[in-house]
């Protein structure tokens, strides 16, 4: 990685890091009960904690309220580090899918892990004393047997053709539909929790669930982020890929891995949350460019930023709403003008 790529992918990461603190600051504040945005910052720093010699400590002891800690801390923070999460997840995969498929139309749902995850939990939802599983378990499940049957389907003698991956992944995504819909006709009375799931939410957010998005997203960007020099390379084509030293297939199969199981977690806790894997990678690819060593975080970052501030858009009004509702309200015409744009100056 050279000096410019790293300089920008320095500069923007910060930029976006800081916004993402703001954004969480001002979502903090909001709420039944206001509080000052100060009060906020400290008592998020006061929730930090590292790790040390004799266990984990907080290495910050600001002076708050103990109300303002409890509503900042214990009810407010869990979901708002739920969403910044499930946007850094969602960021990261829609980015990976995108230059997979080299298709800025692409998204992490594209091989149908998302319905996949949808058909486990609406599972669970209808009849819960016959399936062995949890809801998150169900969901995360579902979408990893989707993104490896849609794998296994596309694969041909070892190979596997990107066009073949993306007509199989629509295939599926179309029978787990069917699925889901086969399903909802026995949800009797569980029809609205159901419902609900699928709008996408982030109103049962817990530190667990945090931990867990967190465990996984995190590791898997790392990995994601070794291969933006492969990404990079594999837009020129697979042939050229693999003329230039790059192992296609097993870097397809590792990128390809590693988007779904991103997207898993990210779905399995909060539901179909549609358009930030969309928009996200696609606005900042007019920001920073396509080189993917500067796109992949600035976009996880900017997924983070994105997903909690429509949430917080979804708690704002008298009556709180799926947060799936809000991303797609705001993120369809604004992706419809870009592609607008887009084609006004192709003419």
């Amino acid at each position: 990685m050279n000096v410019y790529p790293r300089a920008k992918a320095a500069a923007w990461s910060g930029g976006l890091g800081s916004a993402l603190f703001a954004t969480m600051v001002l979502a903090a504040s909001v709420g039944s009960v206001a509080i000052d945005p100060v009060v906020v910052a400290k008592a998020m720093l006061n929730t930090v904690v590292v790790p040390t010699l004799s266990g984990w400590a907080h290495p910050f002891a600001f002076e708050v309220a103990q109300s303002s800690q409890v509503i900042v801390g214990r009810l407010r923070m869990p979901r708002i580090a739920l969403g910044a999460g499930v946007g850094f997840a969602l960021g990261t995969a829609g980015t990976v899918m995108q230059g997979f498929f080299r298709n800025p139309m692409a998204d992490p749902s594209i091989i149908g892990v998302s319905t996949g995850a949808a058909v486990g939990a609406v599972a669970v939802i209808v009849f819960p004393f016959a399936i062995p599983f949890s809801l998150q378990w169900a969901a995360f499940l579902g979408a990893l047997v989707a993104g490896f049957g849609v794998y296994l389907i596309a694969n041909q003698g070892g190979r596997t053709p990107v066009a073949t991956l993306l007509l199989a992944g629509v295939a599926v995504q179309t029978f787990l539909g069917a699925a889901i819909s086969f399903l909802m006709l026995f949800a009797g009375d569980s029809l609205q929790r159901a419902v609900y799931w699928l709008m996408g939410h982030l109103h049962n957010a817990s530190w667990g669930k945090v931990g867990v998005v967190l465990t996984v997203s995190l590791p898997a960007f790392v990995l994601l982020f070794a291969y933006a020099r492969d990404l990079n390379v594999l837009l020129l084509g697979e042939e050229d890929a693999h003329a230039l030293g790059i192992e296609v297939e097993r870097t397809k199969v590792v990128l390809l891995a590693l988007a779904s199981l991103v997207t898993a977690v990210a779905v399995s806790v909060a539901g179909v949350i549609g358009f930030v894997g969309l928009v996200v990678p696609h606005v900042m690819r007019l920001l920073v460019g396509p080189d993917h060593r500067v796109l992949l975080p600035t976009a996880a970052l900017a997924g983070a930023v994105f997903l909690v501030a429509t949430d917080t858009v979804a708690r704002m009004g008298p009556a709180e709403l799926p947060v799936g509702i809000v991303t797609a309200a705001l993120g369809a015409p604004f992706f419809l003008y870009l592609l607008r744009e887009r084609e006004v100056h192709e003419l």
